[in-house]
């Protein structure tokens, strides 16, 4: 799996379970800073790119990210070590349970592509299909942690199956984190919705803005919507 290259920086790959996909980087490219995070937080950084993307697009000087397996943790350092951002992104090996023991930082800006299990992923290999369960992440775990770790005016994303989105919003209001942005997202006009972009804050709002994006109109025809939301990044936008 050769190295993905986008415009400001690149990423290897081939040590990580979770490959770059187009989840990871809408949640980068979407994530909303408007708050202008000093410290930032990425759950489940995988190969790092979650967070390089927000290093790009930010002026956050604090930039950690989690990632609990080994190689992937060792592949999002070494990212982070040739990235222009080194000195502001750093990675811990270690699961969310031992992170949120002894918390030391709030977080202006915590975001997390979580690896969920659905049975979209169900393949003919039981033991992988065993792997990819255990490793989900209970979403209550991470609302918890994310209502443990936010700061006042803090912001939390996730990008989610949307068959799930109901049960996630429900959660989080269990922690006192509400709605701040939802875009759901289409592959084409026509398919079904397939994932939610959700962000949340402490404030409850009424009537927060909810949208959707479509990638394509056809095959590798992306819309204009998704051409402005990552022209940042990929090199051929």
């Amino acid at each position: 799996m050769p190295k993905f290259e986008f415009k400001q920086f690149s990423v290897e790959q081939d040590r990580c379970a979770m490959k770059i996909g187009t989840d990871g980087v809408l949640l980068g490219a979407w994530t909303p800073i408007v708050n202008n995070p000093f410290s930032v937080l990425d759950i489940g950084a995988g190969t790092g790119i979650i967070a390089l993307m927000l290093a790009q697009r930010s002026a956050a000087e604090q930039i950690d990210a989690l990632e609990i397996d080994e190689e992937a943790y060792e592949q999002a350092a070494d990212n982070f070590e040739n990235s222009p951002w080194n000195d502001r992104l750093f990675c811990f090996h270690a699961g969310l349970d031992e992170f949120v023991e002894e918390p030391e930082d709030e977080y202006d800006l915590i975001v997390s592509n979580p690896p969920f299990y659905s049975e979209d992923y169900k393949s003919s290999d039981d033991q992988r299909d065993l792997a990819r369960f255990q490793d989900a992440m209970p979403f209550e775990e991470l609302i918890e942690a994310a209502a443990l770790l936010l700061s006042e005016n803090g912001i939390f994303t996730v990008i989610i199956p949307f068959k799930e989105e109901e049960k996630f919003i429900a959660l989080a209001k269990e922690y006192e984190l509400f709605p701040l942005k939802i875009t759901r997202v289409k592959g084409t006009p026509n398919s079904e919705i397939k994932r939610s972009l959700l962000a949340f804050s402490r404030n409850e709002i009424i009537n927060f803005p909810a949208d959707e994006l479509i990638i394509e109109t056809a095959r590798h025809i992306y819309t204009p919507d998704y051409i402005e939301l990552t022209k940042d990044f990929y090199l051929k936008m």
